[in-house]
């Protein structure tokens, strides 16, 4: 089925209106446009992101409904808690941020191939060296193992990826995370799309609407917002 899809301005950095969204398929917002940090921040400080296929000129999304963790909700399972008790992981944070790339990049969010292509491990590494991405990695024996990555802004950690290389290597990534996120005052992480797999560790879907009053209002958006994992 061929869609009509607005197509951003190369200069403006304005986005259509989330609520304008089409619902099949689910979210698609806007094409074009570019990945350079100054959109970026745009898109995510309206709950907007870029999600796209080789071969495809870049999409933009806003979901409905969407895939959220509320920090306080993370659930850890047994075997997970074990994992952590026992010592065998070590973790940091922006220590390997291309790497954790890297290890992102050979996960598919469908059978098309490959979203996190070159393009956009360079524009999130650019939104790294500004401090607006972060990583936080989980090693073994001195060998990265897992890790995950996203965007920071006020009070909410959009999640972009995450890979594992051992059993529990991301999940022990992501529970190092909120438990550093929930004292830094971070209400929620972001999703983005449903995925059985976090729904395991705890999160859940609300609505468009409910999602859009977390996001921050703060109007310098060239200002990193606070990472606790310094």
């Amino acid at each position: 089925m061929r869609v009509s899809l607005p197509w951003l301005d190369p200069v403006s950095l304005e986005f259509p209106d989330p609520s304008t969204a089409l619902t099949t398929p689910n979210g698609l917002l806007a094409a074009g446009g570019d990945l350079s940090p100054a959109r970026l921040l745009c898109a995510y400080h309206l709950g907007i992101f870029p999600w796209f296929s080789d071969g495809q000129p870049i999409l933009w999304w806003s979901p409905d409904p969407r895939m959220v963790l509320l920090p306080a909700e993370l659930h850890i399972s047994r075997s997970l808690a074990k994992t952590l008790r026992s010592g065998r992981f070590t973790f940091s944070s922006d220590q390997a941020f291309a790497d954790v790339l890297l290890g992102c990049a050979g996960n598919r969010r469908d059978s098309d191939g490959t979203w996190l292509d070159i393009d956009m491990q360079q524009a999130y590494s650019d939104l790294h060296r500004l401090g607006h991405a972060h990583s936080v990695e989980t090693w073994r024996d001195g060998k990265l193992v897992g890790g995950v990555y996203g965007v920071a802004l006020e009070g909410i950690f959009f999640g972009e990826s995450m890979f594992s290389r051992e059993s529990d290597a991301s999940k022990a990534a992501l529970a190092t995370l909120v438990k550093a996120l929930i004292p830094a005052g971070y209400r929620l992480i972001d999703c983005q799309v449903t995925n059985p797999h976090l729904a395991t560790l705890g999160a859940r879907q609300i609505a468009r609407q409910e999602f859009m009053q977390y996001l921050p209002s703060t109007a310098d958006i060239s200002r990193p917002a606070h990472w606790p994992l310094q």
